[in-house]
């Protein structure tokens, strides 16, 4: 991998080429802008700041619905510790095969990393879901010191669940046994030491996150409102930050 690290503070994984590409353009969001995400903004700080300190520090899973700050909160964080040779490798679910060589590429380096995966989502057997699964601890080589996997996804275990599957549970004497495929779902998840959720804002909520993006804004407020409501409702009622973003590019 012909990246300098020294010089480099985040790249993508290329499958065609078959490399990391650095990103030259990052992404610039701040954690002042992420409202109503407090204490997932706290437990995510606090994990990041033990990883670069070089304490105890967990792999995170940030789960919940769309639009509801998950993948924000991660390039928030990153770039709140960048300058403190914190760097971000951001790689797509359908490229996780290749994630024990990426990691292998930055292992003993004296950089930090954060390995970005966005939208989770498999199939029992892919060979997606098992690398990442050998990953996070799952291998007979120790996970690599220097690397923390910050996922995201719109399903808690990552895989999809059948009503089928609970007629696998079992129980014996008090304690209740899950059925093999329930137990193989969760194996993943639980590699996962920091589970923060997220969920979909009610109107308050959404015209707060709105009101956050017009912090000068001198014109009549409540047909701001008026406005940003009409746009969500014109989509279906999302009432997200991603909604709220994207009103603010269009109304400003």
């Amino acid at each position: 991998m012909s990246i300098d690290w020294s010089k480099t503070a985040a790249a993508i994984w290329r499958p065609r080429r078959g490399d990391l590409r650095a990103v030259e353009h990052i992404d610039q969001i701040g954690l002042d802008q992420l409202v109503g995400i407090d204490d997932q903004k706290l437990q995510l700080l606090r994990n990041t700041e033990r990883f670069l300190s070089g304490e105890g520090a967990n792999n995170a899973l940030l789960w919940g619905g769309k639009g509801t700050g998950k993948s924000s909160l991660i390039k928030a964080v990153f770039n709140q510790y960048r300058g403190q040779d914190l760097r971000l490798i951001q790689v797509d679910r359908n490229d996780l095969i290749e994630l024990p060589e990426i990691v292998d590429g930055v292992r003993g380096l004296t950089q930090r990393f954060i390995v970005f995966c966005d939208d989770l989502t498999f199939d029992i057997g892919e060979a997606s879901y098992r690398a990442l699964k050998s990953v996070l601890d799952g291998s007979i080589e120790a996970p690599p010191a220097n690397v923390l996997i910050y996922a995201t996804s719109n399903r808690r275990h990552l895989l999809p669940e059948f009503m089928s599957e609970n007629r696998e549970a079992r129980m014996v004497g008090d304690d209740l046994h899950l059925g093999d495929t329930t137990e193989e779902k969760l194996a993943l998840s639980d590699r996962f030491g920091l589970w923060l959720s997220f969920y979909p804002v009610n109107w308050h909520g959404y015209l707060k996150i709105v009101d956050s993006y017009f912090p000068e804004y001198s014109g009549d407020r409540k047909a701001l409102h008026e406005a940003a409501k009409q746009f969500a409702m014109a989509r279906g009622g999302a009432k997200s930050g991603r909604a709220a973003k994207q009103f603010f590019k269009a109304y400003s």
